[in-house]
């Protein structure tokens, strides 16, 4: 069983997709987590909590769809 490029995984998701996506770098590898804005032949965008972070399609190595981000917890109180 082959599995799908990361590449053709990306052309052929939805937008508003959460996913992670798994990028080349200079130094190495670094990931992009958060949903998918767009994606064109050359590369995606990725709105992360921090940014959008646009990735050329030639430097993907992995990319998956991923469940939502759990609920954020109450804030802790004193016991006063």
């Amino acid at each position: 069983m082959t599995l799908p490029r990361p590449q053709d995984f990306l052309l052929n998701t939805v937008t508003g997709t959460r996913v992670v996506v798994r990028y080349r770098l200079a130094t190495g590898f670094t990931d992009a987590l958060g949903y998918l804005v767009s994606v064109t032949d050359d590369s995606c965008t990725i709105r992360t909590r921090q940014s959008d972070v646009e990735i050329p399609l030639a430097l993907v190595v992995a990319a998956k769809e991923v469940p939502p981000p759990p609920p954020r917890r109450s804030p802790r109180t004193t016991g006063e």
